[in-house]
């Protein structure tokens, strides 16, 4: 966890961690809000404070599902349904497996299936 203490303004540090595990900053540094001493943004790396940006939210496997069947609908009728040749049924069932994932039906799924080989 990353905060900041202004331990100057402080009646007591009672509930500030160790100095030990405190990183000193200049005074210019603690007066610039615009870009050094930001509430989000900023991280801890070998001991200096560096620049941070948080790792997106995962992806809801909904929402792959739903991305992954757009693309195997199109992969699809590109390998197959277009040139007038049956799709196997590797592919339909792979495309099934991701319609329930897709629309909730499937909730038990906790990755999407292996796309087929073309």
């Amino acid at each position: 966890m990353t905060g900041w203490y202004d331990t100057w303004t402080l009646t007591s540090v009672t509930n500030v961690p160790a100095a030990s595990a405190l990183i000193a900053v200049s005074r210019q540094d603690w007066a610039d809000t615009t870009a050094f001493r930001l509430p989000t943004g900023r991280g801890v790396e070998a001991g200096k404070i560096v620049d941070y940006t948080p790792p997106a939210p995962p992806v809801p496997l909904t929402t792959q599902a739903t991305s992954a069947l757009t693309a195997a609908a199109s992969s699809t009728w590109a390998n197959y349904g277009a040139m007038g040749v049956a799709v196997p049924q590797t592919w339909i069932a792979y495309q099934k497996a991701l319609k329930v994932i897709a629309d909730g039906t499937d909730t038990t799924s906790t990755a999407l299936p292996a796309e087929p080989a073309v």
